[in-house]
């Protein structure tokens, strides 16, 4: 009888581990915000209200394609607190570099091309610097830390990055953004550039921009992380 009691006990325990197990390994495991098909999960603001979402953002081969015009965003419809942010881009093979950016933390309902929000930027150049936007508070070390009030846009922080990791323009780049609690980590190319400390911590929504250049996403996934 205590032998079959101990044996059931051993077969709950696990029951239980194995039970965790999966439920850690679920959490780990990348959500695919772009299917490589559709523009499912996805809403967009753009500034000309005249233009089309489908005249901006189009998806050819597998590959989400922005034109860069004109100003704007797509903005998942989920919301995200503390997570990792895994995209790979490139700018338009054959075509001037531009400007775009990952925005974080999403917050309030679009009225202009920038959102309240922070900024891991990709403009060429400058990949990894964190930014801002209507107060957003983003902080770092003073010599890499800039304060802008504007007059549109707010009060605008930006921390520089600490270097450079970009690849030529027309290859393919891959950023990994961690948004942890106060802190955003943007690893560039598997290198750490930049690093933003005292940042608002909300829930919010995530974006890609379209600012100008043509760039092309061929994976964006995120991996939402305990609190």
């Amino acid at each position: 009888m205590h032998r079959i009691l101990r044996l059931s006990v051993v077969l709950t325990m696990s029951v239980c581990l194995f039970s965790m197990t999966i439920a850690h390994g679920e959490s780990d495991r990348p959500i695919k915000l772009f299917d490589g098909k559709t523009l499912a999960g996805w809403d967009c603001f753009i500034l000309d209200p005249a233009v089309k979402t489908g005249d901006v953002w189009s998806v050819r081969d597998g590959i989400l394609v922005c034109k860069g015009k004109p100003l704007g965003y797509l903005y998942t419809n989920k919301e995200y607190r503390n997570y990792q942010l895994i995209v790979e881009w490139r700018w338009a093979p054959g075509k001037e570099p531009g400007n775009s950016g990952l925005f974080l933390r999403i917050l309030g309902d679009a009225v202009s091309f920038l959102p309240r929000c922070s900024e891991c930027q990709l403009k060429s150049g400058s990949a990894g610097d964190i930014l801002g936007f209507y107060g957003f508070e983003v902080k770092g070390p003073e010599e890499r830390l800039k304060i802008i009030d504007h007059a549109k846009l707010g009060r605008i922080y930006k921390v520089g990055k600490v270097t450079g990791a970009e690849k030529q323009p027309g290859e393919w780049n891959k950023a990994e953004i961690t948004v942890a609690g106060t802190s955003i980590i943007a690893v560039v190319n598997g290198q750490e550039v930049n690093r933003a400390t005292g940042c608002d911590v909300v829930t919010g929504k995530i974006g890609l921009q379209s600012e100008g250049g043509e760039i092309h996403f061929r994976t964006v996934d995120v991996i939402p992380l305990s609190e």
